[in-house]
């Protein structure tokens, strides 16, 4: 069933919490429905395709048409000794699907616990956490292509995958909307440890390496440093980790001996931007209602009543910060509207 609303507030649409309106907001369930709509629009129409809105940043009201997915469904479409091919609908919430995932043994997912959003996102940003991206794990993306209402699936190669990239956020943004994505999963998993303090906390935790254990330390860790967006707005990470050439890592290197990095390839390194923000004395600190999360440099928040305005500014001082003392540019995650 289409639903349609008018001057439609998007404040539970939005982690950051703005207070912005839409002129017009229209909920779908099936792929036919979004065909009827996309179909009744003008080309000049103006309109926005939203997931969960956890890595949207609106900087005032959308004068056009809010369009979000509630096409919903988890099904098994194939299966092997090895593993499951999960087809879900891109209105499923995405944690909910890890749960499941972890619930019938299915390993793959579990590093990606409590990343907020849904399935559709998942597609079109690449989500990643702890060494694992949605990459590793897509096998097809269904869309709709926007100008012809035409039914279209894209391949992992053909969505050209990269941290935090996909060939519908570069090339191809705004001409496809993700219905449905169907994900590999294992039925026996490989465990990825190596990525920040997991192996600490398992520990702690005794020691069992499950799903299950995975999973809630997962959690555990993000809930730790990361603020709850109903208590305090924020998006999530905010900068993407800049990835340099190994030659200018290994330069400062001399400056910042303690400066952590990830080995990419022979050529590359990734640095946290986390740390080069904290680095320049820029996490707990604010300018004006917008700020630095005090616990986890790389999320900005919206202290009580900030606009995208101020978020902004906020942002592009930080990101000058780290030019200045490091030389390495950082770019935000969130998309700006």
């Amino acid at each position: 069933m289409v639903n349609t609303y008018t001057n439609f507030s998007l404040l539970k649409y939005n982690t950051f919490g703005m207070d912005v309106q839409a002129a017009r907001f229209v909920e779908y369930e099936s792929v036919e429905e979004l065909k009827h709509i996309l179909s009744s629009f003008a080309p000049e129409d103006l309109f926005l395709q939203i997931g969960g809105g956890s890595n949207l940043l609106f900087t005032d009201n959308f004068p056009g048409t809010v369009l979000h997915s509630c096409i919903k469904g988890r099904e098994v479409v194939e299966e092997d000794e090895e593993s499951v091919y999960l087809r879900v609908g891109a209105g499923e919430v995405w944690d909910d699907l890890v749960a499941y995932c972890v619930e019938n043994g299915w390993g793959g997912v579990e590093n990606l616990s409590l990343i907020p959003g849904e399935v559709g996102a998942s597609a079109v940003q690449n989500i990643g956490a702890y060494g694992v991206e949605a990459k590793d794990l897509i096998t097809k993306v269904e869309t709709i292509e926007i100008a012809t209402c035409n039914e279209r699936s894209f391949s992992v190669e053909e969505c050209a995958y990269a941290y935090r990239k996909s060939i519908f956020k570069e090339e191809w943004k705004g001409q496809y909307i993700v219905t449905y994505v169907t994900y590999r999963l294992s039925k026996k998993p490989i465990f990825h440890l190596d990525y920040g303090n997991m192996k600490a906390e398992l520990e702690k935790r005794g020691g069992e390496v499950t799903l299950s254990t995975i999973r809630n330390v997962v959690i555990a860790i993000r809930q730790a440093k990361l603020p709850d967006p109903t208590i305090q707005g924020n998006a999530g990470s905010f900068f993407m980790n800049p990835v340099i050439d190994r030659s200018l890592y290994e330069g400062l290197l001399e400056e910042y001996p303690d400066m952590p990095h990830y080995d990419v390839d022979e050529s590359h390194v990734k640095i946290p931007a986390a740390w080069m923000i904290d680095q320049c004395g820029w996490k707990g600190h604010s300018l004006g209602r917008a700020g630095v999360h005090d616990k986890q440099a790389l999320v900005l928040v919206n202290r009580g009543g900030a606009t995208g305005s101020e978020i902004i500014m906020l942002s592009q001082a930080v990101r000058q910060s780290v030019k200045d003392k490091f030389g390495i540019d950082i770019h935000p995650e969130v998309n700006f509207i």
